[in-house]
Parts: structure tokens; sequence; C-alpha cells
């Protein structure tokens, strides 16, 4: 495997990576939110911290449960980074 390809697929991966950890942790704020301002608009109800605490709340419950799986995440990627740094060095 050449340089360029170790990075473009490193690349790939730290995207990948990005993508799994933030959609986990936005999806279920977007759901809840929606959930919410379906109920505001169903109930005319205007009030701001009726839509913030909920999606707070789920967002930190989201990040209480799933913590352990995106630091186990994230440790399997720096191994692999760490294992193959020797690629990032190129021979003259």
């Amino acid at each position: 495997m050449s340089n360029t390809e170790f990075f473009i697929n490193l690349f790939q991966d730290s995207l990948w990576i990005i993508l799994l950890i933030v959609s986990v942790i936005i999806i279920p704020s977007l759901l809840i939110g929606l959930i919410v301002a379906i109920f505001q608009a169903a109930t005319s109800i205007n009030e701001q911290t009726l839509s913030f605490l909920p999606r707070l709340i789920i967002t930190l419950a989201v990040l209480i449960l799933c913590s352990h799986w995106i630091v186990e995440l994230l440790m399997d990627f720096f191994s692999i980074l760490l294992t193959n740094s020797h690629m990032c060095y190129t021979k003259n």
C-alpha cells in the first residue's frame, strides 16, 4: 500500500467515524425536537424552554449511554492509526 492509498483510507475512515458519532448524538435530539414541535403546534404552546429542555436531556442521556461505545470506537481507530504510522513516512 502506498502513502497515497494510506492517507485516502485514513481520511475515509475518519469521516466515517465522525459521521457515526455525530449521527448517534444528533438523530435522537432531532426526533425529540420534532415531537415537541408537533406537540407545540397542536396545543399552541410557544414556550422556548419546552423545546430546549427535552433535547438537552435526551442529548445528555445519549452521551451517557453511548460514551463507552464512542470511546471504544475512537480507541480502535487510533490504535490502527498508531500501528500503521510507519506508512506516514516517505522513503528518500
